[in-house]
């Protein structure tokens, strides 16, 4: 609900008030941001008076904005958005070049607007949220700089029921002289003097999405990319949280910006120890020249609050990118279980090999095999062909038609991977149009994985893409297409913009991206599209407001993908992350885990498979079946349930007293909507010896209903203990030999099963005392295997007659 006077401004969620005035000036004051307050339904007799700073005199050493006003100084107020020139030396939220030369702005209320949010695609072409239901309101506020006749309006979209606020701000020029733009930020919230904790999730490839904590005692952080992409290098989701925020309790803001691009987050203490956010395009080497009668748009951002910790926050960030930015035919369905055929075969692919795969895989229980790189031009390796997007009909002799009716015919759905962003040098397309590449003509060039950028500032490259894959995604009854994009911009140059416009060319490219996507995915709206970016080098809420899902990271090491997972969801649900099981040793670290672990790890994201199952021994192609079957029993939990972090990596863990165990332990929870069911995990980077407690704590549960917890029955291969089997059999086994591998054939050691029925309440609050790990004394079905990077999965579901009874006994009452 929004509440407007012109003089006081209320934006209400279910849980949170945003509120801000007009201030004497005409410049708008922030007030509060946080926990809901009880205000009255008119804003005239709102009483913010105690949310009001008290200003008599402006400190010493600041500066007035005007010679009416000598009570305070801009740079000692908390503001919804500022400028450089009159007294605020802050980071800004708008920095413009006018026609004199100067750098002043001064943008003061003119007016206000109360309108539905409903669109989806607005302000300059830059994916939005959006609002089926309608009921999403927005606030537009009209700031005005006088003395340059420009217009400033800031947007507030309120998503009650997701406790959501986005921001955007649209700058128009309404005078008779072009202006040049250098920043234009998305928001601003400043926050009162107090302890705060800056996090940001940085990386690189394929160790994304690390989380990294920043206490905010005095000077500035600054989150940002400069990659042309949203990067691994610093996601755009960040948080703001007091110092004592846990995952379950205190006060924490998160912020994310609607974008693909270069972008800016930046947490600055100012010398009276008040907190600015800002958030939006990165201003390195940004311009944008404004003529009159033209606007600018900067993306939406999105921000989230609870008091319920880091958990609470994201439970609400998660509800608004699964209602407000995924969309189309795939929002609410089940993704399929998919087989990729790139780390079982690279680029060596042809119809023979891909068909005995698809085969393995429909054996396994697979719905859906994807084709990787390597069926277009002379594709053989990655520099070549990119551009050229014909069929190699010596690899598939019936075109991309004959392979996907020869897949579907086994039963499968047929997918494609396809990299239209890109062109080698090496290619019929790059030597047709040399001049359709981001490089400056003449001059040397920094290569990056043997390939270039397509300058999508180009209407006439971003034409050829959409008409290409529309050719391609057309050609065959094609299910799914994943969009990779494997290289960073350099050398920020288009030969179809002038030397003054060379500062658009990120933004612009941008822009074009979202146009190509835009298209296709309305020419082809069955295909469920996945997003990629060199792993999860363009992650953002940008792409994922055309495509539903994105592969994560190119990194599928368990271990390593428990944690990035975990960092991508303090922003992100788990249904938008692709994840998938690969062969071990893994292909990125040459690290050895456990299948089940690798299963467990990617069965909260969006489950697929990345190996070799025609190599897979018997035992693991047996496994792998099994896992598939349960997965599909269990994936509409995992998909589109609410997703809990519990104890993670890195924290200390509470039920251990051993300094080694601390941060050894992770544990994952998701619950379905109803609350009827759920899936666990707990997961062990290290074996501590001589330490055989655990426990598992869920989440999200209903404290009152009764549960029925349990695990898998699993077994487990005699040679995993070594020469211990010595220790029982009457006759000695030699390691590596024969006989032992005989005996491993048969002989199989039975592992613990967890079966008890409890309340909910326990199941949070105290937790399930797991059966014993192996300690070093002793082996049998009741104690747990648990080595190096075990995991384990843990199924609750409510027993309904307990709670009808429960339902009966307080209709009684």
């Amino acid at each position: 609900m929004i509440k407007a006077d012109g003089h006081i401004f209320v934006l209400e969620t279910a849980h949170t008030t945003y509120c801000f005035r007009r201030m004497e000036t005409g410049h708008l004051e922030h007030l509060y941001y946080g926990r809901h307050l009880t205000l009255p339904e008119h804003p005239a007799e709102c009483d913010v008076a105690p949310l009001v700073e008290k200003h008599t005199f402006a400190p010493g050493n600041t500066n007035l904005c005007d010679g009416e006003h000598p009570a305070f100084s801009l740079e000692d107020m908390r503001l919804e958005m500022s400028s450089y020139g009159k007294g605020d030396i802050r980071e800004p939220f708008v920095e413009i070049v006018h026609a004199d030369g100067s750098t002043t702005s001064d943008f003061r209320y003119e007016s206000y607007e109360i309108t539905e949010k409903t669109a989806g695609t607005e302000n300059g072409d830059l994916p939005g949220a959006y609002d089926e239901k309608g009921e999403a309101q927005r606030l537009s506020v009209r700031l005005r700089d006088h003395s340059y006749d420009l217009v400033l309006e800031l947007h507030y979209d309120v998503y009650a029921e997701c406790d959501a606020i986005v921001r955007s701000a649209v700058l128009f020029n309404e005078s008779g002289e072009t202006v040049r733009l250098n920043r234009l930020m998305s928001t601003q919230i400043d926050f009162d003097p107090a302890e705060y904790v800056f996090t940001t999730f940085t990386g690189a490839w394929a160790r994304e999405m690390h989380r990294s904590d920043t206490r905010m005692e005095a000077g500035k952080h600054v989150n940002a990319s400069y990659t042309g992409t949203s990067s691994s290098r610093a996601n755009p989701f960040v948080m703001i949280a007091k110092t004592d925020t846990t995952e379950d309790t205190g006060e924490c803001y998160g912020c994310n910006l609607i974008y693909s691009g270069n972008h800016y987050e930046a947490a600055e203490v100012s010398g009276y120890g008040k907190m600015r956010l800002t958030a939006g395009i990165n201003p390195q080497s940004f311009s944008w020249l404004l003529a009159p009668g033209e606007n600018f748009a900067a993306p939406e951002a999105v921000m989230a609050y609870s008091c319920e910790g880091y958990n609470g926050m994201s439970q609400c960030m998660h509800a608004f990118v699964r209602e407000h930015i995924v969309r189309g035919a795939f929002k609410h369905k089940v993704r399929p279980v998919l087989l990729n055929s790139w780390e079982a075969a690279y680029f060596d692919i042809n119809e023979r090999k891909l068909l005995a795969l698809a085969k393995k895989a429909k054996e396994a229980g697979v719905e859906l095999f994807v084709m990787d790189d390597g069926w277009f031009g002379e594709r053989n390796d990655d520099a070549h062909s990119l551009g050229d997007w014909e069929v190699n009909e010596k690899k598939l002799p019936g075109g991309l038609a004959g392979l996907g009716r020869k897949i579907k015919a086994l039963g499968l759905d047929f997918g494609i991977w396809v990299e239209p962003e890109m062109v080698n040098v090496n290619s019929h397309l790059y030597q047709a149009h040399p001049d359709w590449t981001i490089e400056i003509p003449g001059k040397p060039h920094a290569e990056g994985r043997n390939q270039r950028i397509l300058d999508l500032t180009r209407t006439e490259v971003q034409d050829y893409i959409i008409e290409t894959m529309t050719n391609v995604f057309s050609s065959a009854e094609i299910s799914y297409v994943k969009w990779d994009m494997n290289r960073t911009f350099t050398d920020y140059y288009s030969g179809a913009l002038p030397p003054e416009r060379q500062g658009e060319v990120a933004h612009r490219y941008v822009l074009g991206l979202y146009r190509c996507m835009r298209e296709l995915t309305a020419r082809f709206p069955d295909i469920l599209f996945e997003g990629c970016s060199a792993g999860g080098n363009r992650f953002d809420l940008g792409i994922l407001s055309y495509f539903p899902q994105i592969w994560a990271s190119d990194d599928t090491d368990a271990l390593c993908r428990a944690e990035i997972q975990t960092g991508y969801s303090y922003g992100y649900p788990m249904s938008v992350v692709s994840a998938h099981v690969s062969a071990c040793p893994n292909h990125q670290t040459l690290r050895v885990t456990p299948l089940e672990t690798r299963f467990a790890v990617a069965a909260f994201g969006i489950c697929g498979y990345e190996c070799n199952f025609c190599d897979l021994s018997r035992e693991d192609f047996a496994a792998v079946k099994a896992q598939i079957a349960l997965y599909k029993q269990w994936r509409e939990v995992l998909q589109k349930g609410r997703f809990y972090r519990g104890r993670t990596f890195g924290e200390g863990a509470h039920e251990s007293v051993l300094s080694q165990s601390a941060g050894n332990q992770m544990e994952w929870t998701c619950v379905s909507e109803d609350q009827t069911r759920a899936v666990g995990m707990l997961m062990q980077k290290l074996v501590v010896p001589n330490t055989q407690y655990h426990s598992y704590h869920a989440k999200g549960l209903k404290p009152d209903a009764r549960y029925h917890f349990y695990n898998r029955s699993l077994k487990y291969n005699i040679k995993d203990f070594g020469d211990l089997v010595n220790t029982v059999s009457p006759v000695h086994i030699k390691q590596d030999s024969l006989a032992l591998d005989l005996i491993a054939r048969f002989k199989k050691m039975d592992g613990e099963i967890e079966d008890c029925h409890v309340a909910g309440d326990m199941l949070m609050y105290h937790g399930v005392k797991l059966k014993q790990a192996f300690g070093g004394t002793g082996y049998n079905n009741e104690v747990r295997y648990f080595q190096d990077f075990a995991a384990r999965m843990y199924f609750m579901e409510e027993e309904k007659g307990h709670a009808d009874s429960g339902e009966a006994e307080e209709k009684e009452r």
